[in-house]
């Protein structure tokens, strides 16, 4: 007697998928599959995945695999002999989720650094938690079939000035050459393997 299923389950972390790609694909592939089958077999109205931005023109597995989640809700929503409907909720960044910077951010600062950060450009498209829900809601509202939902979260951000905001909230002061006397370090670590510099909403 279910009417929604929202398909959040996947290994979502860039780094750990990218360690173990074959699980990461059958995991978020396969899951994928059987839950598209389950949601017809037991009529349920809607089916709404839960995507990532990542999924647009993707440079890590994570991203592939997501993308070809789409490809595959996307397949379901079109065989018109299905009663149940297909869309997916495409994701930029969620502020203060599991994985997100700004947890690790914080315990750094409260462990009196250093703020580590790959690279000094590296940008992403954040969203509030409540934005998050709030797509997700809206979507299974919305939805005929077959789209792709998306929020419009306004310009991308810099991950190097959530650091320093952060700091600066923490009434902190940055430590660098500039400032010997500062209160905390910001260290650039580099690029993990198959991260981008900076994401995409739309193809």
């Amino acid at each position: 007697k279910v009417n929604l299923i929202f398909h959040a389950a996947a290994y979502k972390h860039v780094d750990m998928v990218e360690k173990n790609p074959l699980d990461g694909l059958r995991n978020n592939l396969l899951n994928t599959r059987s839950i598209c089958n389950a949601a017809i077999k037991t009529k349920v109205k809607k089916m709404i995945l839960i995507s990532s931005d990542k999924a647009v023109r993707p440079t890590n597995i994570m991203g592939g695999s997501k993308l070809l989640s789409e490809l595959i809700v996307k397949s379901f929503a079109v065989n018109t002999k299905n009663t149940t409907k297909f869309a997916v909720v495409r994701f930029g960044n969620v502020i203060d989720s599991s994985g997100s910077v700004v947890p690790i951010f914080r315990e750094q600062i409260k462990n009196g650094g250093p703020v580590t950060v790959t690279h000094p450009e590296m940008e992403r498209f954040f969203m509030t938690i409540s934005e998050a829900v709030q797509l997700v809601l809206q979507s299974s509202v919305l939805s005929n079939g077959g789209e792709t939902f998306l929020l419009n979260m306004g310009k991308p951000v810099k991950i190097i000035d959530i650091a320093k905001k952060m700091i600066f909230a923490s009434g902190l002061k940055i430590r660098d050459s500039k400032n010997k006397n500062g209160d905390i370090e910001i260290k650039i670590i580099g690029i993990k393997k198959g991260e981008k510099l900076k994401e995409e909403l739309l193809i």
